[in-house]
């Protein structure tokens, strides 16, 4: 079973003026397509691994062989972090958060403030191409950057938000103005779909 490039859950236009709507189609339809296609090429060399989960390979890269292993964790983990990142954005999304996911951001955090300070600075702050997670570990949400394609799968933790910050996400309408970005980013995201990945997580 071949993996699949997932449709987008909106219209490409539909989170402007934050992020607008040809970064979306390029972004989905271009850079997602890519990873999608490289991954189904890396994995049709091991007939033994179809059957598996995206998760199952991300948080076992140790079990996939030697010859692949790196195309699946880039373009693997591309595939997974774009599938979860264009579901946990909305038209007429931000805001503050509700529900379980305000409670566990006071618990880990003290207050929204300090967790959208925390990961403001990790998506920002992340040395080239990367992410900014939000991943439940120990039964609790942490922060953290992480380069590429990586997530927190590999460390045994479970995304529930995510922020991209690969130049292909922002440049046409941001340029180099990454900041500005992840200020505008916060005003997309889907906070229900936030916590049904919470309560899955958990």
């Amino acid at each position: 079973m071949s993996f699949e490039l997932p449709q987008l859950p909106y219209e490409f236009g539909a989170l402007e003026p934050h992020i607008d709507a040809l970064t979306m189609e390029i972004h989905h339809d271009r850079h997602h397509a890519t990873y999608v296609n490289n991954l189904n090429g890396a994995i049709e060399k091991h007939p033994e691994l179809e059957g598996k989960s995206i998760e199952d390979l991300l948080s076992d890269l140790a079990s996939v062989p030697d010859d692949i292993r790196t195309i699946v964790r880039n373009n693997g983990g591309g595939h997974y972090n774009h599938s979860l990142f264009w579901t946990i954005m909305k038209q007429d999304g931000g805001g503050e958060p509700t529900g379980d996911i305000k409670a566990a951001i006071n618990e880990a955090f003290g207050d929204f403030a300090a967790f959208k300070d925390a990961l403001t600075k990790a998506g920002v702050g992340q040395f080239g191409s990367g992410w900014g997670w939000v991943f439940v570990s120990g039964g609790k949400l942490q922060v953290k950057g992480y380069p590429n394609q990586d997530n927190p799968l590999h460390d045994g933790a479970v995304p529930v938000l995510g922020v991209d910050v690969w130049e292909h996400a922002y440049y046409l309408k941001y340029q180099n103005k990454r900041p500005d970005y992840v200020a505008a980013w916060w005003n997309t995201i889907n906070w229900d779909e936030v916590n049904s990945r919470l309560a899955a997580a958990r």
